[in-house]
């Protein structure tokens, strides 16, 4: 898709579009704006005819001018939809009460008009509105519009040449500058920079980004010049699998929207048969059995009335928002729900089953200890890692990174590696055995046992015990926070699936106060483990499993609603989960969770607000109490109440 065919959509759904950080859409999209100005000239001159002197014919038509100024789309809906047999909507309702108040003005021969243009001018102010509002909504999606790039460079003949991202191939080399998106996921070559990721993640905080580093699409270059190398096509890069994600969202509804649905085709119908019955009937009666006038004028405007207070304008309208308003507030959380029903499901979350690696841990080996050592511990550390400064092995590389001064090769020969047991180097002339006890054992070194989980790098010197290295994977700083913050918002239980020993597994599992933890867990395992907890479950409660996306997706597949943590580079997150955290901080998931219960309460609110009022005022307009102004607020006024109301689930920031 090319960016002017992406800006059109955009504009025409009420999206706003930015470059450069400026706002290239105005307050108004020029749809929003032709009605604005709409609505003014009506009411102009509506009130204008009102104050000169003109009566008969003329007054009709002048005053019939001001209503097709308003109400000529209307008609022509109304028109559509009774050609194409879809004739009980809004568009009918309205077109039915303001035609027939106009006939009943001139059957009357009152000249009164007004009520007609009301009946239109309001419902149009209601509707525009309503559209602002969802542009609103929307505005905290269409972030995530502005992170498709517009163009990639590549260096042809010592100069930058832009291409569409489109025709870059996996493998080739981009340069992006300060400023710039960037465009395809890859590895830096060359530079290091600054990446700002809010459209990504929601983090404000920018992230360092240096030659080896993998970076995503639709982050954007700040400081330096960055050489990558794409890994894979701009089709399957992390950008483009977000933005299909949002475009999809609204395609899959909740049970409440769906009810609506279903309401408003049985319900439209219905009422408007009961203003043709109101209409009809009690003249009849009135004519046939107590011989009295049958005042068609009269029933006739309580049908009108009827008509206009039955619209089910708050209800259609205001539950997709809300539910479109809580998607949206989250994704400036950088939590990205793939659609309402999705969101629907999360508030009924009552059992929370985590990953460990990766979730609640960093996933990344770290020295998290040095016990019993004789030496310093910065020199223990650096014998260690010019021990092991020849392996690439994950253990070996935490060592390296551990040890603060520079590395000096040189100083080490006569690597030896054990398999199964560790390293055996000479280092400055002091022969070091670097492994775990099976080492110290076939050396006849006596060692000391470590209390701690994780694994442990014994250090001999010369044959003598020098202490031991402690290297785990390190618990993520707001993880226990996060189980409690899940414990206050009325999760039940909390359970960890891993494949990690039981030693290790059950040591996170008490440092953060999980409930249950299951070890040594194969990824079938953790498949059986959670059908297992769904069976148990109650029939209301909701079960979420939170992986990293990677290899968790059968589970994030099985379980009521998958939650992807650190999906920023995971395509199978994306795929599998039906809620995306767009940073790794597991302080996220308590959010996603007060975020839906917000949006649902709302919901709930508008469906009784709306329910209540409505049928109350049908009421009155049947017996004659609501006139047709009573009418105007029961409909307009009961959408704006519910579209205020709505636009509250949007403001989550500080659930």
């Amino acid at each position: 898709m090319k960016k002017q065919k992406l800006n059109k959509q955009v504009e025409e759904r009420g999206y706003f579009y930015e470059k450069n950080g400026e706002k290239e859409g105005k307050i108004m999209t020029k749809k929003q704006k032709k009605m604005l100005y709409r609505i003014l000239a009506s009411a102009g001159m509506v009130l204008l005819w009102n104050v000169i002197p003109v009566t008969g014919i003329l007054r009709l038509l002048l005053f019939l001018a001001a209503y097709l100024v308003i109400g000529y789309d209307i008609l022509k809906k109304a028109g559509k939809g009774i050609k194409n047999r879809r004739v009980f909507d809004e568009n009918f309702l309205m077109a039915v009460a303001t035609v027939g108040a106009f006939a009943l003005a001139i059957y009357d021969r009152s000249g009164d008009y007004n009520e007609a243009i009301a009946v239109m001018l309001f419902y149009q102010v209601g509707e525009l509105f309503q559209s602002y509002a969802v542009g609103k909504s929307r505005k905290n999606i269409s972030a995530l519009m502005d992170i498709r790039p517009d163009y990639a460079n590549i260096e042809q003949d010592g100069a930058l040449v832009q291409v569409d991202p489109d025709e870059v191939e996996t493998g080739s080399v981009i340069i992006v500058q300060p400023g710039e998106k960037i465009p395809i996921d890859g590895i830096v070559l060359e530079g290091s920079s600054s990446l700002n990721t809010s459209a990504l993640t929601g983090e404000s905080l920018p992230r360092d980004a240096k030659a080896g580093d993998e970076v995503i699409s639709g982050c954007i270059n700040m400081t330096g010049v960055l050489k990558i190398q794409t890994t894979r096509e701009f089709g399957e890069s992390t950008v483009s699998k977000i933005l299909e994600l949002v475009e999809n969202s609204s395609s899959r509804k909740s049970k409440s929207e769906a009810f609506i649905s279903r309401f408003a085709r049985v319900y439209t119908p219905a009422v408007c048969y009961g203003a043709l019955a109101l209409a009809l009937v009690p003249p009849i009666v009135n004519m046939m059995f107590f011989s009295v006038s049958p005042q068609w004028n009269v029933w006739v405007y309580r049908a009108l009335t009827f008509l206009v207070i039955s619209c089910p304008c708050a209800l259609v309208i205001s539950i997709p928002l809300s539910f479109f308003a809580g998607i949206g507030g989250a994704s400036r959380e950088g939590i990205l729900i793939k659609g309402s029903n999705y969101l629907e499901t999360l508030s009924k979350t009552k059992y929370v089953v985590f990953d460990k690696t990766g979730t609640l841990t960093e996933g990344v080996f770290q020295v998290t200890g040095v016990h019993h050592n004789k030496l310093e511990e910065e020199h223990l550390l650096q014998y260690a890692a010019l021990a092991e400064c020849a392996s690439s092995h994950p253990i070996s590389k935490s060592l390296q990174r551990a040890c603060k001064t520079p590395l000096d090769r040189s100083r080490v020969t006569d690597i030896q590696e054990i398999s199964g047991q560790g390293i055996l180097a000479t280092v400055d002339g002091i022969r070091v055995a670097a492994g775990n006890d099976r080492l110290m054992k076939n050396m006849q070194v006596e060692y000391r046992e470590c209390h701690c989980a994780g694994t442990i790098i014994h250090m001999a010197l010369d044959g003598e015990y020098a202490g031991h290295i402690v290297i785990s994977d390190v618990v993520k700083p707001h993880a226990k926070e996060a189980v409690s913050r899940l414990k206050a918002s009325g999760v039940s239980k909390t359970v960890m699936l891993t494949g990690d020993r039981k030693q290790v597994a059950e040591q996170v599992a008490s440092q953060l106060g999980i409930d249950e933890v299951y070890s040594e867990l194969l990824p079938d395992d953790k498949v059986s483990k959670v059908e297992k907890l769904l069976e148990e479950k109650s029939d209301r409660a909701r079960l979420a499993f939170v992986g990293d996306g990677i290899n968790d997706a059968p589970v994030l597949s099985r379980a009521d609603i998958g939650i992807a943590m650190g999906a920023m580079g995971s395509d199978a997150a994306i795929e599998a989960a039906d809620v995306v955290l767009m940073d790794d901080d597991p302080m996220q998931i308590a959010k996603a969770i007060r975020i839906s219960r917000k949006c649902l309460g709302i919901v709930y609110q508008n469906i009784v607000f709306a329910l209540v009022i409505k049928f109350g005022c049908l009421a009155l307009g049947a017996v004659g109490v609501a006139n047709m102004w009573f009418a105007i607020f029961a409909d307009v006024g009961v959408m704006i109440l519910a579209v205020l109301n709505a636009i509250r689930a949007l403001y989550v920031h500080r659930l």
